[in-house]
């Protein structure tokens, strides 16, 4: 019963690791992107504004890899005695490819803000089921 329960709680830390790294890949994608879409703000141009773009991209993937990463440990915690599951908010998608311009451009970058804060807050959680799992071995 012990080994069953240790190897539960293993493949539970495994799943968090997974999302944790997903999320961290986003959360930098992320930042690039704001970075990118200020400067485009600002008047950067076309190639900023596809760079903007190319780093949204980035981070819409990863937020969709973590979102399966995250189904997973979702199941995994449920094998866990002691937690049913976890929940982490919805990601924003990202959109502005047709519409650009300055107010579209301040729209954006407040949608990858909140983003980001999302993306935080997912990896705060996931962190701290990870360290109570880490625990119990």
């Amino acid at each position: 019963m012990f080994d069953m329960r240790t190897r539960e709680i293993q493949e539970a830390i495994a799943a968090a690791d997974v999302a944790l790294d997903h999320l961290e890949r986003a959360k930098r994608s992320l930042s690039s992107a704001s970075g990118w879409g200020l400067f485009d703000t600002l008047g950067g141009g076309f190639i900023s504004g596809l760079i903007k773009h190319s780093k949204m991209s980035d981070a819409e993937h990863e937020i969709n890899q973590a979102k399966q990463a995250l189904e997973k440990f979702s199941k995994e915690l449920r094998d866990v005695n002691g937690y049913s599951s976890v929940h982490i908010n919805g990601f924003l998608t990202f959109g502005d490819l047709f519409c650009d311009g300055f107010l579209m451009d301040v729209i954006v970058q407040s949608q990858i803000g909140k983003a980001k804060r999302e993306c935080e807050n997912a990896i705060n959680q996931v962190t701290s089921i990870r360290n109570d799992l880490q625990r119990m071995l």
